[in-house]
Parts: structure tokens; sequence; C-alpha cells
């Protein structure tokens, strides 16, 4: 685990972290909360906190919770809070401001290992049930839920400048498809499509149906033309093995680009009604979106790439 551990004694400090290291955790160790919180905001590996209360500049109960707010944010970060005061109240205090388990200070070593076990248990269990809120059964990926609620940092850092694209795409025919093989074979081509697309390219989500949204961050119009043509080629030489005959999909595709002042909804709206043109366009191609959704009209591709360009 990547630990963080925050007192004020610098020798308690490094007691604890020579404990911890021995059990091979990594440590990062701070005596003021406010370095600690800032370290924990920026590094998204941190497993737990072990944190003093009484601290400098920010005290052990703001930590805690403020830590414990970007626990609500999507992360699993487990706080265990130690103080020398046996103070009822003040248990009560930490427990209230965000504290997952609370020990004495110094704290006692077999008990130390033993609350961190306990911290390792109900991350396995919150990670689990992170993934069964998050993730499409089918697919493995991203359900539509999730993928707006980890989008909304990368919509901030678009509109600092960082560049953002998004691609759009479902399958042609797909009630075809469902019609002529059954359900199950289309589970089938829906598992095949994801695997041909599921590589490192940012967010990837199962909106609906037999519709993708691929949110790409640091990531320009011309490559993410060039990942959709990729995307496309790929799926169309799927070769997928039912009981009657092999089949064969195609998908198709529409990208958008961020423009300053947009929003998620208006990036994805752009990119599907490129989508859209793609279909009507006759499928199995990729069209870009214009940036005003009300003129969003792309042209049809001529070349043999069926990648097209609006200006």
């Amino acid at each position: 685990m990547k630990i963080v551990i925050v007192d004020s004694s610098r020798v308690g400090l490094k007691i604890i972290s020579s404990i911890l290291e021995h059990q091979g955790h990594e440590i990062c160790t701070f005596t003021d909360g406010s370095d600690a919180f800032d370290f924990i905001r920026n590094n998204l590996d941190v497993n737990l906190l072990l944190t003093g209360l009484e601290l400098a500049s920010m005290s052990g109960f703001e930590l805690c919770w403020e830590v414990q707010l970007l626990s609500q944010r999507g992360r699993q970060i487990y706080i265990l809070a130690m103080s020398s005061d046996h103070d009822k109240q003040k248990l009560i205090e930490t427990l209230d401001s965000g504290a997952d388990d609370f020990i004495s200070k110094p704290p006692n070593e077999q008990e130390l290992l033993a609350r961190l076990r306990v911290a390792q248990r109900m991350q396995l269990m919150q990670e689990e049930l992170v993934k069964l809120a998050s993730l499409d059964s089918l697919t493995g990926i991203l359900n539509r839920r999730a993928f707006f609620d980890r989008a909304d940092l990368h919509c901030i850092n678009a509109n600092e400048g960082e560049a953002l694209t998004a691609i759009m795409f479902d399958i042609d025919h797909f009630k075809r498809v469902n019609d002529v093989f059954g359900h199950d074979i289309g589970d089938v081509a829906l598992t095949c499509v994801v695997g041909s697309a599921q590589r490192d390219f940012g967010l990837f989500a199962r909106m609906g149906g037999e519709e993708f949204a691929l949110l790409l961050p640091c990531t320009a119009k011309d490559r993410a033309m060039e990942i959709a043509e990729d995307l496309r080629a790929d799926v169309e030489n799927l070769k997928i093995e039912t009981p009657q005959k092999p089949l064969r999909v195609t998908c198709s595709y529409g990208v958008s680009e961020w423009q300053k002042g947009d929003t998620i909804c208006a990036l994805l709206k752009r990119a599907d009604l490129a989508l859209y043109m793609a279909k009507e366009g006759g499928r199995n191609q990729v069209q870009f979106g214009q940036h005003t959704v009300k003129d969003c009209v792309p042209e049809r591709s001529t070349n043999s790439r069926n990648i097209c360009y609006v200006s």
C-alpha cells in the first residue's frame, strides 16, 4: 500500500515508517497537514492516511474531513487517526470527521499491522463495489454513469487549454444481427467489438445498447480521426464464429473536438450528430462534427480511408 503518515513528531514518524516499510509498504511522511493533503490530492495512488490530530496549519480533524471528501469522489482512501489523548469525545469527533478507524499513539506494532490488514480488506471490498457500480456487466468497460462522473476532470483540463476529443460509435444494423443470429451471438458481437477497441486511449464506455463512447484527453482532432479510422478498420476485419456461419460486423463513427466553453454533453452531442451523418452516408465510415451543434452537418468522405474533415 502507499501510505501517507502525518504527525508533529519526527521521531514518531521515523518509528512508524520503519515498522511499515519493513512490511513492504511505500511510505510518505509529513509534519504539516496542509502539505500532506496537497500530496494526497495530487497522487491518486495513495491508499491510506495515518494521521495524528495535533498538527500545524491544518488540524488532524480538518485533514480527515478533507481527505474523506476526496474519497467521496471515487477514490478509496482509508483514514486511520491516532492520538495519545484517550478522551472519548475526541474519538467521536475524529470518527465524525471522516476517519475510518482510531488507534492510540504511539501505536503498538502488532495492533497497527492488524488495523492495516483490516484497511486492506475494506479496500478490496470497496473496489469490488465500485466495479459493480461503474462497469458494464457484459463488456467490462465503464457504464454511462461512471463515464460522466470521470469526465469532469478532463473537461476542467480542456477548459484550461488541454486538447480533448470524443468518439461516438455503434454497430451497424445491430438489430439484424440479433434477429438473424440471436441475442447470445449479439452479446458476443458486442464483446468482440469492445475487445478490438480496448486500448489505452482514455475513457471508454458503453452508453447503452450497441452505442459506445471514447473520451480522448490530450488528443487533437487529426489524431482522433486516425484513431477512429483504425478502430473502424479493426472492427471490419473481425470474424465472429457462430453455429450458422461466420459473422462480420461494421461500425460507424462520429468525432468531435472540445471548444472553449463546452460541456461534456455538448462535446458528445456533436460526436453523436456526426455519427448520425456517418449512418446516413452509408455506414462503416468516420465523420467529424462541426463546432456548432445546430450547423453540425459533416461532409461525406470520398477517399479510400472513409475519413472526412469539415472546416
